[in-house]
């Protein structure tokens, strides 16, 4: 396995911040839910994944750095130095009192504190793991259930809440990296792109979809179906309706935070039939109160 720090795109000194910004841009974009279908991008994706679980935990880095492990996290071959006898937590001479009988005859503060300082080594909490989950717009607002597949191939099950908003990150506790000893694993955090939807539009609580009507359906007015993410309700299209006439659907918008519902505001666009109709050329053409309507008459001088 090639050097973590160059598989990062950082040097040997960069600091945690540094590599937990470089694992993130590079997982962002390798992402196999980002890259379906490319097995190049997959390898790469886990080829990140285990460089930043080298160096991204503080005890790994430190033993990588000092050739007590190798870049696949393999331990090598061990020598009689004073430091190997605190490089491995299974044998850690301080994760329990006995370690520290040397500094202890007296009650020592100092001893305390170098007992309970290694402790928390031995125990620590996983890191936080972090994911892009891209869901259709119709999701998010009625909710779902979705499972997201890892690069080491396991996968996690997300609840998608009703009404959730780009960007929003769900926490899944005890779905990140394993601790060590008896620290409790990480969390997983998802992060929600919402795609976007080729009839509704979102802002704030409320909905919005042009909707197409008939020239008949705009004059006498009408009972037509509309679809909403949720269900296909009726809706009344008042006689006169125009292009750009907008009609409220109460309710039917995206859960709010507080509870209770937005609204979908529908706007009307009236269509003629794509193919000429004879029929309606000819009625055109008797209409004379039509011929003297201006609707641009207001708009030249």
């Amino acid at each position: 396995m090639r050097d973590p720090y160059e598989i990062l795109g950082v040097a040997s000194t960069a600091s945690t911040d540094d590599i937990q910004k470089a694992y993130r841009k590079l997982a962002k974009r390798l992402h196999p839910d980002l890259n379906p279908g490319n097995p190049e991008a997959e390898e790469k994706f886990k080829e990140v994944a285990q460089a930043y679980d080298l160096v991204g935990d503080a005890e790994k880095r430190r033993r990588f750095d000092n050739g007590e492990i190798d870049a696949a996290g393999a331990e090598r071959p061990r020598q009689n130095y004073y430091r190997d006898y605190a490089t491995s937590e299974r044998d850690h001479p301080y994760t329990d009192d006995s370690g520290f009988a040397d500094f202890m005859d007296s009650g020592d503060a100092f001893a305390e504190l170098l007992r309970r300082s290694a402790q928390a080594q031995a125990n620590r909490r996983g890191h936080d793991l972090e994911f892009r989950l891209p869901i259709e717009f119709i999701e998010s607002i009625a909710g779902a259930n979705r499972r997201l597949t890892l690069s080491d191939g396991s996968t996690l099950d997300v609840a998608i809440p009703p009404g959730i908003v780009e960007g929003q990150v769900l926490r899944l506790r005890g779905k990140g990296a394993p601790g060590s000893g008896k620290g409790r694993p990480g969390d997983a955090l998802i992060e929600v792109e919402i795609k976007p939807d080729r009839s509704f539009t979102r802002e704030g609580d409320d909905i919005y979809l042009e909707l197409p009507v008939t020239l008949t359906e705009a004059v006498l007015g009408a009972r037509i179906k509309v679809p909403t993410p949720t269900a296909v309700v009726t809706m009344t299209v008042p006689k006169g309706s125009n292009t750009g006439t907008t009609l409220r659907l109460r309710g039917k918008g995206a859960p709010k935070h507080a509870g209770g519902y937005g609204d979908q505001f529908v706007k009307l666009k009236v269509l003629l039939p794509k193919e000429p109709d004879p029929e309606l050329e000819a009625f055109v053409s008797g209409w004379e109160s039509g011929k003297t309507y201006n609707p641009r008459e207001e708009m030249v001088p």
